[in-house]
């Protein structure tokens, strides 16, 4: 029989008591209940109703319950929810003909998995199968992989090992081998960097997690000769960066439109909410045979990536982006906030990086009082939550600007009065 906790009984535990008494504390969580979701907007256990600028830290593309995938979602799950990956569900093939033909536009073959850490491990086997096929001069199989410090790949052992920030690595030691991390938009690091055993070079495009920081594109051009030059894969991780969120179907062409990556990863916005991550390799050659054709039968897998509903879901969002060309509304939505922004003048601000609807806004610690324990950006968003507006942070000094790719001028106008009143406010107080 379950034991029941003597110190909560059943029948009267809150939600934040049955967090604290059954779930792994592996987030520092706020102290919202939510509940129900429509559009932009998010509604906690007491009714109170927030603008969400977090959306799911960009996986919500369309804003929370979409008729069109909810619809989607309602449609397969009637049908047909899971089958296994031995046999061909034609909702995951036309996802991947929908990725390939309309948002790449590059060939290929796509892998699905269920998060955007997973999908970094496939592109780091695919990088290992490479070095295999392609040994270094002495005849020993490469295998390092090159990223960027203020990266972030993820949280399973080989996206943790190629991330390039040490505070998430803290007490898991040994890392997996085979990564070195390079300064971020340095093309003066680079040509020094190659060694015998490189093999690939992973990067954001715009880092999300380490702060929205967007490569230049003669970093991203200097990248991808030094991989011509060494015989190196190029790969891009845009899990949070892909799919519009920053103008473009992929966000590396927002800053060097003719560069081909040899692979690509995603997750978060591609499937609007429901758990799914990808990858794509392209059909490059190796010798007599494509890039993709290294990861055969028994090379890689999943249970439940890219089943009937998520694969459903996700091509029903990844039309709508297209067919609305919600990339192009990311754009003006950007403007309209650097408009906005740039008009207050306000000396707490110190930029806004990011393109299209992955913007980070800068801040000037010391313009805050932060208390001992905290972050300006951490003080800021649980002020902005208390007004009802959710914004994640991205570092100690920089949040974050993450709506749906629906959101209207309206909705834009209505945050950035709270932003606005919240900076103000806590400057003022501080001095």
């Amino acid at each position: 029989m379950p034991v029941v906790s003597a110190s909560f009984p059943e029948n009267l535990m809150n939600t934040t008591e049955l967090y604290q008494e059954y779930v792994l504390p592996t987030y520092g969580r706020f102290s919202l209940v939510p509940v129900r979701g429509e559009g932009t907007y998010l509604w906690d256990e007491d009714g109170k109703r927030y603008l969400d600028f977090c959306s799911g830290i960009a996986v919500c593309s369309l804003g929370h319950c979409h008729p069109v995938l909810v619809e989607a979602i309602r449609k397969q799950a009637s049908t047909l929810i899971h089958v296994s990956n031995l046999y061909q569900p034609p909702s995951q093939a036309e996802l991947a003909q929908e990725i390939v033909e309309h948002h790449v536009g590059i060939a290929g073959k796509v892998f699905f998995a269920n998060s955007g850490a997973e999908a970094n491990d496939g592109l780091i086997k695919s990088a290992r199968r490479y070095g295999q096929r392609r040994p270094a001069a002495n005849g020993e199989a490469r295998y390092e992989v090159i990223t960027f410090n203020m990266s972030f790949h993820g949280r399973t052992l080989g996206s943790m090992a190629a991330t390039g920030q040490d505070k998430i690595k803290q007490g898991f030691d040994p890392m997996l081998p085979g990564f070195r991390h390079l300064p971020f938009d340095d093309v003066a690091a680079l040509e020094s960097a190659v060694a015998p055993e490189t093999v690939a070079i992973l990067l954001e495009p715009i880092q999300g997690e380490g702060g929205i920081n967007v490569a230049s594109s003669e970093f991203l051009r200097a990248i991808s000769a030094l991989c011509k030059k060494h015989d190196l894969l190029l790969f891009f991780d845009e899990v949070q960066a892909g799919f519009g969120r920053c103008g473009q179907a992929m966000a590396w062409r927002a800053i060097a439109p003719e560069i081909e990556p040899d692979g690509i990863s995603w997750a978060k916005g591609m499937g609007g909410g429901v758990p799914i991550g990808a990858f794509w390799l392209r059909d490059k050659l190796v010798d007599d045979v494509t890039l993709p054709s290294l990861m055969g039968p028994g090379s890689h897998g999943s249970t439940y990536g890219g089943n009937p509903l998520v694969s459903a879901a996700s091509l029903a969002v990844l039309k709508q982006i297209r067919e609305q060309d919600l990339g192009a509304h990311a754009l003006a939505m950007e403007a309209h906030i650097r408009q906005t922004i740039s008009s207050w003048n306000l000396p707490a601000i110190t930029e806004v990086r990011g393109l299209g609807l992955l913007l980070g806004i800068a801040l000037d610690a010391t313009k805050f009082d932060v208390p001992e324990g905290k972050t300006a950006a951490s003080v800021v968003v649980t002020e902005l939550m208390q007004r009802g507006l959710l914004c994640p942070p991205a570092g100690p000094a920089t949040f974050r600007l993450l709506p749906p790719l629906t959101v209207t001028e309206a909705e834009v106008d209505e945050a950035l009065a709270m932003v606005h009143e919240t900076l103000q406010t806590l400057t003022q107080s501080q001095s």
